[in-house]
This record gives C-alpha cells, structure tokens and sequence, in this order.
C-alpha cells in the first residue's frame, strides 16, 4: 500500500510538453514552454510507433532548450512531442539489488527478473554531506592486499585513487578489494568499460562470492556520453542509499578518466570552450562534487572510496590525473615497468601514498614499515647501475642489504588474485622477511663468492 500511495504521489498534476524543432548533431533543439525546463531537466521525446528518447536539457540558446539524447536519435521527426519529466532523476533501491547488475537507468541487464523497487528516493545529483557534520575516517579496512594494507593503509571513509596505464591490472586489483575488503556492501561502477570484458569481470574476476554483496552498474564505452556520466552518477546515488542505513560501503569507479571524457563531450556539444587537452571547464567542477560525496557521512555510515584513474600514456600529470590527486585522501600508483617484471599487482609503493598514515596504523609497526621502505628506496636509487654491473659489491653497506633483500620483498609484495591476506598477516609475514635469516645467509655466500 506504501509504495501504491508514493507512485499516486509521483504522477503530474498536468503534462508539459514541446515540440522537436531540430536536430544537429547529438543535440536536439527543442521549443514550447521552455521556462518551465531548466538545466538537467529531463525530457521524453515521443518519437512514433510507440518509440520513445529520454534526453537531458544541457542549455539553452536562441529562445529554444538544447537536450541531448542516452541513446541515439533514430526515428525522431520534427514537431515530435518532448514531454518534460517533473521528478527529479532518483532511484528506489533496496537491499534486494545485491547481487544484480544494473545500466545507467537504474534497469537490469543480468537477466535475473525486474528489480524491486523501495519506498526512500536515492537522487542522482546530491550534496555532499557538510563538512561540519560529517564524522571523521575510521579504523583501518582490510583491503585484502598485502602491499595495501602494509604500506598504504586505508581507513574506513577514505577516498583513494589507483593510478595506472590501460593494461596494468587496475581491473583485476578492483576485483581482489572487492572480494577481500571487509565492507558490508560494494557497489562497482564499470564507467565506459569494454563490452566484451563486463562478464569476464563479474564471473572470473569478481565471482559469486563478491557478487552476493555488491551490485555493478555497468555503462559500456559505445554507449552515449549521458549514459557513462549517469552510470557514475548511479554508483554514488546507491552507495549513499546503503551510507545512509549504517553500513560500510566500499564504492569502486573504473574509471573517472571516462566520467571526465564524458563530461568534456557533453561540454562541447553544449557549446563549452576547451581549456587543458580539450578538458572543459565543467570537468574540473564537476570532478569535486562528485568525489566529495564519497567519505564518512553524518551518522555510523560511511563510503569507502577506490577509483581508477587511467592515466594517458603513462603521464601520470596530465590534467584528470593532476586534479584528481589533489582531491583525493592518497593515491596508488600502478606502474608497467613493474608489470612488465612480472610482479602483481604492479603498485609502486614508494610513489603511492595514504593520507591517513602514519595516524592509523598502530604505533609498534611503524618501524618495521620505515626500514622495508628504505631498503626499497635504497635500492631503487642505484638499480640501473645495479642491472648494468657497474656497482661494485662493498661500496657501500647500506646498498649491499638492499640487495639482499630485493628479491625478498618483491615477493611479498607479489600476491595472486584468488589469495587474500589480513592486516595482521601483512605485518606479521614482513616482520619475517626482514628478519629473516636467509638474508643473512644469502649475504654471506655472496660475500664468498
């Protein structure tokens, strides 16, 4: 009866509606009651034979509304009616969507029956929670990845970025914290994803197990600009819905490098100008309000954010990259030269960083964490001189013991995609691989030798 009441309550008082007067391009130019539309209105275009567009009002210009079409324009003919949509674009989720997969629209596409529908709106579009009211990050999370948790913790609440070139396994790192992360509920955005790769994902990569907690909201990269910028619209509508009832949420977007294309191809068909590679300004305004909506809400709830950023030709500065860090509580780095060697996941762990530490990680292995970095970094320093056999054994001490244990800590930080591990196990097996007396031994052999 409560959801028969709201859907009485959701229908129009009277029906506005105008007439297509053109169409150039992806816009269509629409006249009639324009004071009535304004900027993200939604509108109907009732184009014959029971064919309908949904369109999203973008501007306005010569006395005429500029929409823009979630799908193509096929079938659309002058004077075809455009009603406009009163309610503002929501959605009505429930716990039951766990498990599905879902488009832009909200619709689902995994072949498992309609979706019920809740009774408490989720908008598309909302504000961030305010900074006063908002409580601060919690404990550590277990993401289930040993080079995270160890050296890169993260708190509940917290927004990182993964940073990496096509290719990389941004994708396949997405699905281990899915699986492992200790979170109530996962909702993953797959934002301009290849389509042949979607069902890879969800049965290999993410499996039943990760399923049965997350819902994925999937915009494929042939579909329109509208729908990939709503898909990351959605993601975040539904992570605030599960926020708002007291859970964790651990809300995951690949990538934010598609949402800002998106953005930028709406901007320009808007008639924006491009600044930066083409960027409009809108991208960078746009990037903010919606990354701030993830992060710790007002009550127990809180949105654990971890988006991809797909970084062009490896410049990890170019301008979506550069103006996402400094959004972000951190960022992970993912680099190919690593991949390359043959280590998984490929983080860069001296060039990543989480805002949170040292803060949240508990003062007795702060040490242990100092001392694997700074063999890392003493190593790194003089690896090409070491791969060309130009460093001579003995020079210097603190080289030396980089050395040694090399290869120790790659293979800790090597991790397959089906195996998890704790905080607690992080630590315990890097105390073991820094005291561990192989090292030792190794040094003395090639001492000998």
């Amino acid at each position: 009866m409560d959801a028969l009441i709201a859907d009485i309550k959701s229908i129009p008082e009277r029906q506005i509606y105008g007439r297509v007067n053109g169409v150039q391009g992806l816009l269509v130019e629409i006249v009639g009651p324009v004071r009535a539309m304004g900027l993200g209105s939604r509108i109907v275009i009732e184009a014959g034979r029971g064919n309908q567009r949904l369109c999203e009002i973008v501007g306005f210009k010569n006395g005429a509304a500029v929409a823009m079409p979630f799908s193509d324009l096929d079938g659309v003919h002058m004077g075809d009616r455009a009603v406009l949509e009163s309610a503002e674009p929501a959605v009505f989720p429930t716990k039951e969507w766990l498990g599905r997969v879902v488009n832009a629209l909200g619709h689902p596409i995994d072949g498992k029956g309609p979706l019920p529908q809740g009774l408490v709106a989720a908008p598309l579009r909302r504000s961030p929670p305010a900074a006063g009211d908002r409580s601060r990050v919690g404990p550590p999370i277990n993401l289930g990845v040993k080079a995270l948790n160890s050296f890169i913790t993260c708190c509940a609440g917290q927004r990182m970025g993964i940073f990496a070139g096509s290719g990389v396994g941004k994708s396949v790192l997405m699905s281990m914290l899915a699986r492992n992360t200790s979170s109530d509920v996962a909702v993953i955005g797959l934002i301009g994803e290849r389509g042949r790769e979607v069902q890879e994902f969800i049965e290999d990569d993410l499996g039943e197990e990760g399923l049965a907690r997350s819902i994925v909201v999937v915009a494929t990269s042939d579909e329109a600009a509208l729908m990939r910028r709503q898909a990351t619209w959605l993601t975040m509508a539904l992570s605030e819905y599960f926020r708002d009832q007291g859970q964790q949420v651990l809300c995951m977007m690949d990538s934010i490098t598609r949402f800002a294309i998106a953005q930028r191809e709406i901007g320009l068909a808007g008639g924006e100008p491009p600044t930066t590679k083409g960027y409009t300004p809108t991208v960078f305004t746009e990037l903010p309000r919606l990354l701030e909506r993830a992060g710790p809400g007002v009550g127990e709830g809180s949105i654990t954010g971890l988006f991809t950023v797909l970084v062009t030709g490896d410049d990890h500065n170019e301008p979506v990259a550069d103006a996402v860090r400094g959004i972000l509580d951190g960022h992970i780095v993912m680099e190919r030269s690593i991949a390359e060697t043959g280590r998984y996941p490929a983080i860069n762990v001296l060039k990543s960083i989480s805002r949170t530490m040292p803060g949240c990680v508990e003062p007795q292995f702060l040490p242990l964490i100092k001392r694997a970095k700074q063999l890392m970094s003493t190593y790194s320093d003089m690896e090409e001189l070491i791969r060309l056999g130009a460093y001579r054994k003995g020079s210097n001490a603190e080289v030396d013991e980089s050395i040694v244990y090399h290869p120790l800590l790659e293979a800790f930080l090597s991790q397959q995609k089906d195996e998890a591990c704790s905080l607690e196990e992080g630590y315990a097996q890097l105390a073991q691989v820094l005291n561990n007396l192989n090292a030792g031994s190794e040094e003395e052999r090639l001492t000998q030798s």
